[in-house]
């Protein structure tokens, strides 16, 4: 019976301590996304031709897009009409994209000191070769604390932050960035939209071409 309980608690304790490392590669993989993955996510998803493939883009379709995209580059964040920020988000919601937990100062444009790491792995995937000639959306969110007008005005402060950032120290060229900001308007879990993980940064490969193979 001591033999049972003492294999019983060494059980109980290696349950433990898995689960406990777990948890802490779940969190570190959540705030120390590395350049590799965020290029790797911004990839564009090879189109396979034959029986196999999936549905294909209308080119009209593509062009439409392409046409619309580029209406976007050099223009002010603030100066995107409602209308326009749907038809990006509708875009992006087909392209390659990636949440990063850029995290910033209250009630400010600010980023915390805690962010820059995955700040500067974004500025480090953004100037790899293989992403160069793309168009980025960098869309900043918000969580539902406080007004509608309040988190709109942020979203669109801290989007700028993180394209400023990417211009000045990473030399990203700022036609290539188009910066947009949603507020509270699209939470990452709609179930709990004061929770802190909807406030972020979205990037998306706005890029119409498409890797075949």
């Amino acid at each position: 019976m001591t033999s049972l309980l003492r294999l019983s608690g060494l059980t109980a304790i290696t349950l433990t301590a898995a689960l406990s490392m777990t948890a802490g590669l779940a969190i570190a993989g959540d705030n120390n996304v590395s350049a590799d993955q965020i290029v790797n996510a911004l990839q564009p998803k090879p189109v396979t031709r034959g029986l196999s493939a999936g549905p294909q883009v209308d080119p009209a379709v593509k062009d439409k897009e392409a046409s619309f995209i580029q209406t976007l580059r050099n223009r002010k964040t603030r100066s995107l009409s409602l209308g326009e920020r749907e038809e990006v988000a509708q875009i992006a919601s087909t392209k390659p994209n990636i949440d990063l937990d850029i995290q910033f100062d209250y009630n400010s444009a600010q980023i915390r000191k805690a962010s820059m790491p995955a700040a500067e792995e974004l500025g480090k995937a953004l100037s790899n070769a293989s992403l160069k000639g793309s168009t980025f959306v960098v869309a900043g969110h918000t969580d539902a604390i406080g007004s509608e007008a309040y988190n709109q005005d942020l979203s669109e402060r801290r989007a700028d932050t993180i394209k400023r950032f990417l211009v000045d120290k990473y030399g990203i060229n700022g036609t290539d960035l188009v910066t947009v900001g949603y507020g509270k308007d699209k939470p990452k879990d709609p179930n709990a939209p004061m929770d802190p993980i909807n406030r972020r940064v979205q990037v998306v490969n706005m890029d119409t071409k498409t890797a075949s193979r």
